[in-house]
C-alpha cells in the first residue's frame, strides 16, 4: 500500500514518500530532515558542525563564493553543493 505523498521542502509539490528526488523540481533529498552530506545524520540549519561525525555545516560556495550553510543547495544562488572527501 502506498503512503501518503509529502510536499517537497523546495517547491512544495507533492511527492511520493520515498523520494530521494523531487519529480517535479529535480532537486535532492526533498522530504524529511535536513542530512549531513557526510554521514547522513539528521542536521538543522544554523548548526556549526554536525552532532554526529563533527563536520563544519558552513562553507564556501564554489559557485558564487559566499559562505553558506552546507545542506544540499546554497543559500545565496541555488547551486548544489557537494562534499568531496580527499584520496589517501
Amino acid at each position: 500500500m502506498p503512503g501518503y505523498k509529502q510536499p517537497c521542502r523546495y517547491c512544495g509539490q507533492l511527492v511520493p514518500p520515498d523520494s530521494q528526488v523531487c519529480p517535479l523540481c529535480g532537486k535532492v533529498n526533498p522530504l524529511g530532515p535536513l542530512r549531513c552530506p557526510k554521514c547522513r545524520n539528521p542536521i538543522e540549519k544554523g548548526w556549526k558542525n554536525c552532532s554526529n561525525c563533527g563536520l563544519v555545516l558552513e562553507s564556501v560556495c564554489p559557485q558564487c563564493g559566499q559562505k553558506t550553510f552546507f545542506a544540499d543547495y546554497c543559500e545565496k544562488c541555488g547551486a548544489r553543493l557537494v562534499i568531496k572527501e580527499e584520496k589517501k
